[in-house]
C-alpha cells in the first residue's frame, strides 16, 4: 500500500508547532509494511487541500490529512475533503448526539471554567463530516475524524490523532518488510556494496550516514522476507557492521 501523508496548520509552516503527527504516522505506517510515499505540509486554505485530497487520492492507494477539524473558523480540512471528493458536508445525527452529551458533561465538571469563560461550541460544525463517510470517534477528541473513501482525516493534536489512527490501524497493513543493518563505516565508502547488493537482489536500501554518537545504518527493504534475508547477508559479508545503538544512544 502506497500511503500519503498531508499535514495541515498554519502553525506548522511558521514553526510554532513541531511537525511531530507526520513522523509518527511514518514509522507506524512503515510497521506496518506498507509505504508512505509523500509528505506534504500545506496551511489551511480550503481549496488547496481539497485540490491535494483530489488529486492524491488518485494517486495513492490511501492518503491521510491531519490537522483543523476542532470546528472552529479556521477549522476548514473536513469541510475541504468534502469538497475535493464532490460530496455535500452534512451534521451526522450520531455525533451530533454523542457531543452534545459530552458538551454537557464538561459543563457539569467544569462549572467555574464555564461561568469564567464565554465557551462557543458549534457543535453543528463539529459534527459535521463528508456525506457517506464512516466517522471515527474517539474518547480523547471532541471532533471525530472520518474515513471516506480511501482518505483518512485525523486530528491534529498529536494524542487524538494516534487514538484515531490506532482505531484504523489494521487497514495500513502492507506486503514489504524491511532489516537494517548498522555500521562504522563512512557513508562515501559504501558506494559499491550499495550498488553490488541492488545489481544482484530485488530490494530497495536506503544509507543513513553515521553521526557522532550512533553508526550508520543500511536499511533493506523488500516485499520478499528471504530476499532481504539474503541481501542482508551478502551485505554482512561486503560491509563493517556493528551493534545497534542503545537507546541512550539513540536519544542522543
Amino acid at each position: 500500500m502506497n500511503v500519503a501523508i498531508v499535514t495541515v496548520g498554519d502553525e506548522i509552516l511558521a514553526g510554532s508547532t513541531t511537525n511531530t503527527n507526520a513522523s509518527w504516522l511514518a514509522q507506524r505506517i512503515t510497521e506496518r509494511g506498507s509505504t508512505v510515499a509523500r509528505i506534504l505540509t500545506i496551511p489551511d486554505e480550503r481549496e488547496l487541500i481539497a485540490d491535494y485530497v483530489a488529486r492524491w487520492s488518485d494517486e495513492f492507494d490511501a492518503v491521510i490529512v491531519t490537522g483543523g477539524i476542532g470546528g472552529t473558523p479556521d477549522d476548514v480540512t473536513v469541510e475541504a475533503v468534502a469538497d475535493g471528493l464532490e460530496r455535500e458536508f452534512v451534521v451526522h445525527g450520531e455525533i451530533r448526539d454523542r457531543l452534545v452529551e459530552k458538551a454537557a458533561a464538561f459543563r457539569d465538571e467544569n462549572p467555574d471554567m464555564v461561568e469564567e469563560y464565554d465557551l462557543q461550541l458549534d457543535i453543528d460544525a463539529a459534527a459535521s463530516i463528508p456525506e457517506g463517510a464512516t466517522p471515527i470517534v474517539v474518547d480523547e477528541g471532541w471532533a471525530p475524524g472520518c474515513i471516506v473513501e480511501n482518505v483518512y482525516v485525523f486530528a491534529g493534536i498529536p494524542d487524538e490523532m494516534r487514538a484515531m489512527f490506532e482505531a484504523v490501524g489494521d487497514e495500513f497493513q502492507g506486503e514489504a518488510v524491511a532489516r537494517t543493518l548498522y555500521t562504522p563505516a563512512p557513508e562515501g565508502s559504501l558506494y559499491d556494496a550499495l550498488e553490488g547488493v541492488t545489481d544482484r537482489f530485488d530490494v530497495s536500501v536506503g544509507s543513513y550516514p553515521r553521526s557522532e554518537n550512533r553508526p550508520g545504518r543500511l536499511r533493506v527493504s523488500s516485499t520478499d522476507p528471504e530476499t532481504v534475508d539474503a541481501a542482508i547477508e551478502w551485505l554482512r559479508d561486503h560491509v563493517e557492521t556493528t551493534d545497534p545503538p542503545t537507546e541512550t544512544d539513540a536519544a542522543e
